[in-house]
């Protein structure tokens, strides 16, 4: 768990032209994890286009048709590490046909920077952002107002900004929220405090990222193991070998736990934890490890192995909130595939109960689905998931929905 909790996955995220691309550019600049070729290589591109000082924001900005036309399309990845923890960060995209391809990103972030414009305020896309991240279940949220050198450093801007986001999020019910100002370009309060906030007493950005305690991010009571793969070995070392083999998806296990196959209710007890380096006495999430058990019980993939006292749902039917990906609209009327943990199942929408306006909040019914939409719908699935609730556990709340014509994942699904 100690080596897991070095590791930090957070995005940016906020309105277009509020300077994400240039903020992670500055944290990789300042904290010394850009190469010198790439270094040079932006330094050429923006001497090109004719600008006083190096555009850090091409850093992210890898596609050329982002270069063109200066914003961020895709969901850019960069890793980088300081001597306290490692990190990989997602720069999203901030124009509203977007939307999709920040949810993809958030859906496995520790924590989320909102960027604001110092001198336009909390806009749409900030709250549609704010609103995606909590519907995600991003446990830490972090606002950055930015670009304060436009407004000559005013703590007075600073903290109506932070009473309009705050109060936004206390109806999404976020709590967690930290609020630092900063300036991406001139690089004041994201690695060095700079000379021009002295009236912030509060942590740097990077100071922030370093310390953000992640280690409760993850369920440690409810122990679940989707079955990945059944394991035989077909050599004469390992002629009577049955392993079970996929990853801890919350909790732990030891040998001698005893666990229950869902969806059968099958019961057996933990024989031996095999890895890679070695069997171990116990393992916890997120390690991929193989299970053998005591008895001989029927299971195959798509089963999932889990504790007596911490047992989920077992449903053929369930609500959920959808975030629908596709530009083709929903059909109500043709059945879908469900990809959820290792389980792959056809299901049909049982109903479409509303629609949700991310800038309102409101609650609107809906019978039409299209590209970016947020909805409450019922499924219904042929074959029985294992399930839990998705503010419980993110890995057995999630799922993707898969059109079967094109293979394409048409929408993402977090159970309620």
């Amino acid at each position: 768990m100690k080596n897991t909790s070095q590791l930090l996955r957070f995005i940016t995220a906020g309105s277009v032209d509020d300077g994400k691309s240039t903020l992670i550019g500055r944290l990789l600049h300042d904290s010394k994890s850009i190469y010198e070729d790439q270094f040079l290589a932006i330094s050429k591109t923006s001497e090109k286009r004719g600008m006083a000082s190096v555009d850090l924001s091409l850093l992210t900005d890898g596609l050329q048709a982002e270069r063109e036309q200066g914003i961020t399309i895709d969901v850019a990845y960069r890793y980088f590490a300081t001597p306290k923890r490692k990190f990989i960060i997602g720069d999203t995209p901030g124009h509203e046909q977007y939307t999709r391809n920040m949810v993809t990103a958030a859906s496995t972030a520790n924590l989320v920077i909102v960027l604001v414009d110092a001198r336009r305020g909390v806009m749409v896309q900030t709250r549609r952002h704010t609103y995606l991240a909590s519907l995600v279940g991003i446990p830490h949220i972090v606002l950055a107002v930015n670009k304060m050198d436009m407004v000559d450093y005013s703590e007075a801007r600073y903290d109506e900004i932070c009473a309009e986001y705050l109060a936004f999020a206390e109806q999404l019910g976020l709590h967690n929220i930290t609020c630092v100002p900063l300036s991406a370009l001139a690089g004041d309060m994201l690695v060095d405090r700079g000379e021009n906030l002295n009236w912030y007493q509060g942590a740097t950005l990077m100071e922030l990222l370093e310390n953000v305690e992640i280690d409760h991010d993850v369920n440690t009571t409810d122990f679940r193991y989707p079955v990945q793969w059944v394991c035989r070995p077909q050599t004469e070392d390992h002629h009577d070998f049955r392993g079970f083999m996929g990853r801890i998806e919350a909790g732990e296990v030891s040998v001698g736990d005893e666990i229950t196959v869902l969806p059968s209710g099958r019961t057996s007890r933990v024989r031996e934890i095999v890895t890679y380096d070695g069997n171990l006495q116990t393992a916890y999430a997120p390690q991929s490890i193989t299970i053998r058990l005591t008895e001989e019980i029927d299971i195959s993939r798509g089963d999932m192995f889990v504790k007596a006292d911490y047992l989920p749902k077992v449903a053929k039917e369930f609500n959920a909130m959808l975030c629908w990906l596709s530009e083709m609209p929903l059909d109500k009327n043709r059945k879908y595939l469900v990809k959820h943990t290792t389980r792959t199942v056809k299901c049909l929408f049982a109903s479409i109960d509303y629609r949700v306006n991310v800038n309102t909040l409101d609650q609107h019914p809906n019978s039409a689905v299209n590209m970016n939409d947020i909805v409450h719908v019922t499924i219904k699935v042929q074959q029985p998931l294992v399930v839990d609730n998705y503010d419980r556990n993110r890995a057995s709340g999630s799922f993707i929905v898969i059109d079967e014509a094109t293979n394409n994942t048409v929408a993402a699904g977090m159970i309620a």
